[in-house]
């Protein structure tokens, strides 16, 4: 799936710097900031802060949307469509998309209905669309506005084939750690740095009363990113680009190992919230941070994004969730990112000109300052990120320039590294669920794997 575009990651490097800076953000004690800083970004559309981006008008022009954001990020985005359509007089439908997106789209798509634009959280699903001809090029404008507000890596990620095909507007960071502030104070807990100390703080917290982790298990997404940060940090950058193209096997002892130190996670009696298969991702997070000082779990890992079902715990960030980088493992901490893409699937003025706003300053800055929201875009004002330490996140993302990694499952076909029930995602819920099975694990992910990159 991404062999035609593989040569985008092999400059990719994680270096020491970045980690470093990581941790020295992530260490903050800030209270939660409010989102009442100079200028109006927000629900309302003003623009007080500057427009940057020139939009037609597009009066009496409908178009939609898709993607897979449901909850508070569906509505915050909302509200960066109200903008544009404010700006351009164009209507703008959402569209809730299932996953995997490419499957929901393809239904659309035999049914004569595809949205104009599509939100694609995976490199490999870009690819798939480009193989299938759904994908439309991206324009000039789009174009000049990545080229002035994007590194050369994030332009490069939307690309195959060297035609630009995304405009990355999200972003994640997925290297963190979240706690319950008040579990870890009342356990004497401390924010590990290495996956030895890491086990050290699990077992203080498993001694105060308080369970140490809480996992998504019933997403495999979640799971894979456990896996990609120790490995990432354990095997090496030159092996996880290896693993993520599959030039090397799952049954590799490079894997092995990675699955037995989350083994020491996985594995560990009571370490793991009761219902781990059947928890879904927010409520992981939620019922970290529910419950007082007496959660169902004193951590739970997961990226920058997991501000959002915080807040809906009733929780401050810097006050009662705080956050460390994901431990080194190996030598360095790991740095993993995510994202989604706009992609066009049907070309019009309308369609190109929503993906030129969303390649612009103007529509990050309006969800940036709502929270749980990270964009690669680097002509975003730090300052509208709605906290301390989002705005450490965000500016450290920026900073790392191309030395990071993105998602491993996320640049794998869909079929291995994105289909609930299958492939990766399936093998690591089965490996969560048994953790003494590491190389029946190893057999059915390299078995899916070869399926899944063409043998």
């Amino acid at each position: 799936m991404m062999r035609s575009t593989s040569s985008t990651y092999r400059t990719r490097r994680v270096i020491p710097t970045v980690a470093v800076l990581l941790a020295g953000a992530l260490s903050l004690t800030a209270c939660g900031g409010d989102d009442d800083k100079s200028g109006d970004n927000g629900a309302t559309g003003g623009t007080e802060t500057g427009t940057t981006v020139t939009l037609p008008k597009l009066n009496g022009k409908s178009l939609e949307i898709a993607a897979v954001w449901s909850g508070a990020e569906q509505a915050n985005f909302k509200k960066v469509l109200a903008e544009f359509e404010k700006r351009t007089g164009a209507k703008v439908t959402f569209v809730p998309a299932q996953d995997p997106i490419v499957n929901f789209l393809g239904s659309k798509i035999a049914g004569g209905q595809p949205p104009d634009i599509a939100m694609l959280p995976q490199p490999g699903a870009i690819k798939q669309a480009v193989d299938r001809k759904w994908a439309k090029p991206i324009g000039t404008a789009a174009k000049a506005e990545l080229a002035k507000n994007y590194s050369q890596g994030w332009q490069d990620i939307g690309k195959v084939d060297g035609t630009q095909y995304g405009v990355y507007y999200k972003a994640a960071n997925k290297s963190l750690i979240w706690y319950n502030a008040k579990v870890f104070e009342n356990a004497g807990a401390t924010e590990p740095k290495t996956w030895d100390e890491l086990l050290t703080t699990a077992q203080t917290v498993y001694d105060s009363g308080v369970t140490p982790f809480s996992v998504g298990g019933a997403e495999g997404w979640t799971l894979t990113d456990w896996f990609e940060n120790v490995y990432l940090s354990q095997a090496g950058p030159e092996k996880y680009d290896q693993l993520a193209k599959h030039e090397i096997k799952w049954t590799d002892p490079s894997v092995k190992d990675a699955l037995t130190t989350l083994a020491q996670v996985w594995g560990k009696k009571d370490y793991v919230a009761t219902g781990a298969l059947q928890t879904d991702f927010p409520a992981s997070v939620t019922q970290t941070f529910k419950g007082g000082d007496q959660p169902k779990a004193g951590m739970v890992y997961e990226g920058d994004f997991a501000q959002v079902n915080i807040g809906t715990a009733g929780a401050k960030v810097g006050t009662d969730a705080k956050v460390f980088p994901f431990p080194a493992v190996g030598d360095t901490a790991p740095v993993v990112s995510g994202g989604d893409a706009a992609v066009i699937l049907k070309d019009s003025e309308a369609a190109q000109a929503l993906a030129t706003f969303l390649a612009s300053p103007d529509a990050a800055t309006i969800q940036a300052k709502l929270g749980g929201y990270l964009s690669p875009n680097k002509s975003v004002d730090n300052s509208v990120y709605p906290n301390p330490v989002q705005q450490k996140i965000a500016k450290a993302l920026i900073d790392s320039g191309d030395d990071f990694r993105f998602d491993m499952s996320d640049q794998a076909p869909q079929a291995f590294g994105g289909t609930p029930g299958k492939g990766e995602w399936k093998a690591l819920q089965d490996f969560l669920n048994n953790p003494k099975d590491i190389a029946g694990t190893q057999q059915r992910l390299e078995a899916d794997a070869a399926a899944a990159y063409g043998g």
